[in-house]
């Protein structure tokens, strides 16, 4: 545990009753303290994005040999590279020489992989091949080398890795999705990659409880209210996801008809699934009151000009939609921070999946407490 992460667990400690198990019926919202400490990014990321599966990249971003991609995971720099034998590996993206940046952005048919700082050069296996002018180092062996390396599972065409020290199995973080889902939505298959990115200031939890509930959607989001039939919103969840499920009405210049699914995957990772297209957005915190939210896009291949027309209105009214999310959450990070608030009673009708998030945190807290005081 580090000392930032066990300085925030002793401030807490008096207040663990508020961790206990809530049945939805009577829950409250998770109190104020959890969201505005400034040790919460490191307890966080040590009880909760150290030990989870994250979403990485889709396989239309890593085709061939050398393909890499860079993601943050909650403060630990990783990337992910396709291997000349055709693997997908992910690695830490820390220079072992001095922690300088392995790759400061995704990239395309790289050879070798090479940090900028001092030009220590690593093969697409992560094994040190080069390191200029320290053949005058004794007993420095470049082959000794490696960078750490992350477990890796490619599901539904999407790359998502954990720590080597993760429980928890894959099969079990994603058991029911693809049969939901069902096969004719060809997710492997999508492409036409494109990303947005957001700095908001608010804690990556406001973000999630946010997009775990439709209860606002008639008040926050009126075009999206339009399309989407409130009255028939469903949400439902199970062990490490909930998802939410609406009919979905629009013209044929938007999405068609058919049906809205919204995934979210603990801890910080969501599949928006509409005709023909798949957004995902992963939350990363960037401290205790600040996180980016990265949205990437990807569609069926069609190349004609109305699906170009298609995929520009998708996403200017992607952008209206979460505009107006953004905006909501800074102003709800601001009342969390005032000192007013006092934890709310949920909405056990409509916000039952931002119960189980919360309880999922709750879990998560009660074992790292439990940890550090063994």
């Amino acid at each position: 545990m580090t000392e930032p992460a066990a300085s925030v667990m002793s401030s807490l400690r008096p207040e663990r009753a508020d961790l206990a198990p809530q049945p939805l019926s009577h829950a409250t919202a998770l109190p104020a303290r959890y969201y505005v400490e400034p040790g919460m990014a490191a307890l966080d990321r040590a009880a909760v994005f150290d030990r989870g599966w994250q979403l990485l990249a889709h396989l239309c971003q890593l085709r061939d040999a050398g393909d890499h991609v860079v993601a943050d995971f909650a403060g630990l720099p990783v990337i992910a590279v396709r291997g000349g034998d055709g693997e997908i590996r992910v690695f830490h993206n820390v220079c072992r020489h001095r922690a300088g940046p392995i790759a400061s952005c995704d990239g395309l048919a790289a050879r070798s992989l090479r940090c900028r700082y001092h030009g220590w050069t690593y093969s697409l296996d992560g094994v040190l091949r080069s390191a200029p002018e320290m053949n005058h180092a004794p007993d420095f062996n470049p082959t000794d080398i490696r960078l750490p390396q992350l477990l890796v599972h490619v599901w539904q065409g999407l790359v998502f890795a954990a720590s080597i020290d993760t429980t928890l199995a894959f099969d079990e973080f994603v058991a029911g999705i693809a049969e939901r889902i069902g096969e004719a939505r060809d997710l492997p298959g999508y492409g036409h990659h494109h990303r947005v990115g957001y700095n908001v200031a608010c804690n990556w939890k406001v973000y999630i409880d946010n997009y775990l509930e439709g209860y606002h959607v008639p008040h926050i989001h009126p075009g999206l209210n339009r399309l989407l039939d409130y009255r028939s919103y469903i949400t439902e969840t199970a062990r490490w996801y909930s998802y939410q499920w609406s009919p979905l009405e629009s013209g044929d210049g938007l999405y068609g008809s058919g049906d809205a699914l919204y995934y979210w995957m603990w801890p910080n990772t969501m599949l928006n699934i509409l005709p023909g297209r798949l957004q995902t957005n992963r939350v990363v915190p960037l401290g205790a009151d600040r996180c980016r939210v990265e949205f990437d896009f990807y569609y069926t291949p069609d190349e004609s000009g109305e699906a170009r027309a298609r995929r520009e209105a998708d996403l200017a009214f992607s952008d209206e939609v979460q505009l107006e999310d953004l905006t909501i959450c800074e102003d709800v990070q601001r009342g969390l921070a005032s000192g007013s608030y006092a934890a709310g009673r949920l909405n056990p009708l409509r916000e039952n999946a931002v119960h189980h998030f919360q309880e999922l945190l709750r879990e998560a807290y009660r074992a790292a407490f439990a940890a550090a005081r063994d």
